[in-house]
């Protein structure tokens, strides 16, 4: 027996290691990429900003919470840094993943073929998993928080072991915490959870009299696992409180998310869509509480993350291909379930629930064969390059036609201004003031920032009067300035770019 479970060992650490090797070598091309994507590029420009002391939302602003920043600022908005830790990351989460996969199923194969579709998926850039955005980093926390969380379930069935159930409940709760701060969808898997836990301690049949102390051991268990989750979000918003930013950070972290949440789901009244995805939520939840008695506690785990993720990456209505990785692990996992034998009575539900997840990302996010086609092209585009086939501009180009102009421009303002010079970039692509290692004047790095309302203009306006940019850029892209270049000269062009110098 002792020697069946070291050979399984070994495959088991082949595997990973395998795995591993396989995922780094598919992230490979993203280390070299050219600054080309825009949120990327507002990351890498906030990380410099908090490297020259500006205090994050009030002086330099953006609409997340403060982790992705600070990793941005760790890195020094060096994108192949950041990339690599991204990587890194990705690949601490597949090794997790695989021993949430095993611990669910128990078996080798069926975990294996789980962790090979989250590779393939996670390490592509079928879903941006190469683009380092806050996803990239909050799997992780995530992951490892549903691994303890399904551990410490476990750990009740079997044995009374009280003192590991509760330090895992609260660990599942701060590292859900730290994933909240990287970005707050990760709301979702907490409540996912949160629910699972429920139903996993509730007694079977409902009297308060008679369970008692299961009741008051359920309450304390949540009360554990939700004060970890808290912990972070508290101690984060008593920072901003001592450094006097507090309104700022609430602000950009949660006010000014509503409105982008509402932008798409207006059915009927403001927030309708999101009624009718919570109220089939629900009727899921309540669905699943029915059955529960006939329901192995690993397919429960997996229905209600597959679930709830449904809900976080449709949540806003928007169709950012990247939000689809917060669906990527349950997915995942759902997968797997259709060769366990605890779930066969339930696979033509679960294949008919991944042909619709299929079916819908393919309408709303547009993700077809033709994906792959094209990520097939981007592993080409890498291989011409380092093997000198293809020039550096045709390499840059198939990012973006504008990446070899956003290179050019940095290139001229790094050629023409003084460490001391400011100046000011109309457009959104702020990955030149990445490259030319320049600062905006003021705490808005893109235009779609400045446009969002009348008070964001009038605070740009202010600081461009205060700090009287040596240059004013204006993209190829963009019609109209909402600014007065007086005092400045239409001097050059390049690649379709204005650019207005100060003549005062």
């Amino acid at each position: 027996m002792k020697i069946i479970e070291k050979i399984e060992k070994i495959k088991e650490i082949w595997f990973l290691i395998f795995i591993s090797l396989f995922f780094f070598l598919l992230r490979l091309p993203s280390f070299i990429e050219p600054y080309w994507y825009g949120d990327e590029g507002v990351y890498e420009v906030i990380g410099m900003a908090l490297n020259n002391g500006r205090m994050l939302y009030s002086q330099i602003w953006d609409n997340k919470p403060p982790l992705l920043y600070l990793i941005y600022a760790i890195a020094h908005a060096d994108q192949f840094t950041v990339r690599l830790l991204s990587a890194f990351f990705a690949i601490v989460s597949t090794i997790l993943f695989y021993y949430l996969s095993k611990n669910l199923f128990r078996s080798h194969k069926i975990s294996s073929i789980s962790t090979v579709i989250y590779v393939l998926l996670f390490a592509t850039p079928i879903l941006e998993g190469n683009i380092s955005n806050a996803e990239n980093f909050m799997l992780l926390p995530i992951i490892a928080a549903g691994l303890l969380v399904y551990k410490a379930s476990k750990i009740i069935v079997i044995a009374h072991a009280y003192k590991r159930v509760y330090v895992s409940l609260f660990s599942a709760g701060l590292l859900l915490g730290i994933a909240f701060l990287f970005k707050i969808v990760a709301l979702f898997d907490f409540t996912a959870f949160f629910i699972f836990l429920t139903i996993i301690y509730l007694p079977e049949k409902f009297s308060i009299h008679k369970n008692k102390r299961l009741y008051k051991d359920l309450v304390k268990k949540l009360v554990i696992y939700s004060v970890g989750f808290l912990i972070p979000v508290v101690l984060t918003i008593l920072y901003f409180y001592i450094q006097g930013s507090i309104v700022d950070f609430i602000q950009a972290t949660f006010f000014s998310n509503i409105s982008y949440v509402g932008y798409k789901n207006k059915f009927i009244i403001s927030q309708g869509f999101i009624l009718i995805k919570i109220l089939a939520l629900f009727t899921v939840v309540a669905l699943v509480f029915w059955k529960r008695k006939s329901i192995p506690q690993s397919v429960i785990f997996i229905i209600f993350w597959f679930f709830f993720s449904i809900f976080n990456a449709f949540f806003s209505g928007q169709i950012w291909t990247h939000y689809l990785l917060v669906l990527l692990p349950s997915t995942a996992l759902l997968f797997g379930l259709l060769f366990d034998r605890k779930a066969k009575k339930l696979r033509i539900v679960i294949l008919g629930l991944l042909l619709i997840l299929v079916y819908s990302v393919n309408v709303f996010f547009k993700i077809s064969i033709q994906t792959i086609g094209k990520t097939f092209q981007y592993y080409r585009n890498f291989a011409l390059f380092i093997t000198n086939k293809r020039s550096l501009i045709k390499y840059q180009e198939y990012f973006d036609r504008r990446v070899p102009g956003d290179y050019a421009v940095a290139q001229f303002i790094s050629n023409n201004t003084n460490p001391n010079d400011v100046i000011f970039i109309w457009g959104n692509n702020p990955q030149i003031y990445v490259l030319s290692n320049t600062l905006p004047p003021g705490k808005y790095t893109v235009e779609y920032h400045i446009s969002q309302s009348a008070k964001a203009i009038e605070e740009t306006t202010d600081d461009l009067k205060r700090t009287r940019p040596k240059y004013i850029i204006i993209l190829s892209d963009m019609t109209n300035i909402p600014f007065s270049v007086g005092g400045y000269m239409d001097k050059y062009n390049l690649e379709g770019v204005n650019i207005y110098e100060r003549t005062f």
